[in-house]
């Protein structure tokens, strides 16, 4: 493979991938929306001709020159699109969640399988410098053995919330808190049970509740804690701490620094490091780069179908848990 070609779909929440394939230098073959002010917009912002401007996915999956397509659109709709590009052999990275159902997530993974192209999942959490570098200091045993870790996804949807999240099925926790959860599942591996509660004061659009605590039993020794809130009345945030048995992480998606608290050798908490990153929240820059490596150099993709589906199955569960106030172990057997 030369150059790669790329296509975007859905220019609305895609415009930051067309941004992350341009940057690569990758060249864009075809944009696609079926709002025409959205794709207008898109092709005169980055400069994509007219005639590399579709309304149709499927001018898209019988394009041959076409080799890498990223989904960013209504998660209800990731199912089929993805499907049907990976069956005409495109390389696909579709946002997060992968899908809203077990049915769903179990057919994707499925032609995944099937497929000789590669799947990426956009867990964009993972690509973020704050949450790199706290996975990072994990690593290096520098806060020693994990015991308790936990995130938030706090981002208000009062003005967001259009017919699509409202859907019964994109619950917060599974549209959204998968990011948290995603994070906490890289961070500390996958929970193997999980009990919730739910409340619903803050959006009376949904029918779902607009703020969900989760808590998680990763092991005997370590458990966390997500909690996520789509109507909350604060500025968006992704606050996260993990905490060892010889240090604490205090890190976000949108500050410029991190703390790193750590112990001398009697065991005595220090004085805080404030850690300097990147702030870059959605790094498409380097998802791109990352799954271009895979694909050129025949790697595995370390967010596939299998683990975007391991995720929304932890969101199901908590859901489950929060609805029958039972503690539910997620199905991780796909």
């Amino acid at each position: 493979m030369g150059k790669i070609k790329a296509a975007n779909i859905g220019m609305k929440f895609g415009m930051c991938h067309v941004e992350g394939a341009m940057s690569y230098g990758a060249e864009i073959a075809a944009i696609c929306d079926s709002n025409e002010e959205n794709l207008r917009f898109a092709g005169e912002r980055y400069g994509i001709p007219e005639e590399k401007r579709v309304a149709d996915y499927r001018d898209i999956m019988n394009n041959d020159e076409i080799d890498v397509v990223t989904v960013a659109i209504p998660d209800q709709q990731h199912v089929k699109v993805s499907c049907d590009l990976l069956r005409a052999g495109k390389h696909v990275l579709c946002e997060k969640p992968l899908a809203l159902t077990r049915e769903d997530i179990e057919e994707m993974v499925r032609v995944a399988d099937e497929s000789d192209a590669k799947f990426m999942v956009g867990q964009i959490c993972r690509f973020t410098p704050a949450f790199e570098k706290a996975k990072e200091i994990i690593e290096s045993g520098t806060i020693g053995e994990l015991y308790f870790v936990e995130s938030e996804y706090a981002h208000d949807y009062m003005k967001l919330c259009d017919d699509w999240r409202a859907d019964p099925r994109r619950h917060g926790v599974i549209g959204g808190g998968c990011h948290a959860v995603d994070l906490l599942r890289w961070l500390a591996g996958d929970p193997i049970e999980v009990f919730a509660y739910g409340t619903h004061k803050l959006l009376p659009m949904v029918d779902y509740d607009d703020a969900t605590i989760a808590i998680m039993k990763f092991s005997d020794n370590l458990a966390g804690k997500v909690f996520v809130s789509t109507g909350c009345k604060r500025d968006y945030t992704m606050r996260t701490v993990i905490y060892g048995t010889k240090g604490t992480i205090i890190c976000d998606n949108t500050s410029p620094a991190l703390t790193l608290y750590t112990v001398d050798e009697e065991g005595v908490t220090k004085e805080p490091e404030s850690i300097e990153v990147e702030v870059n929240n959605h790094n498409a820059v380097k998802e791109f780069e990352v799954f271009a490596d895979a694909i050129l150099n025949n790697k595995p993709v370390l967010t596939d179908a299998r683990e975007g589906a391991k995720t929304v199955a932890v969101c199901l569960a908590i859901v489950e848990a929060a609805t029958t106030g039972k503690i539910v172990k997620p199905d991780y057997n796909f």
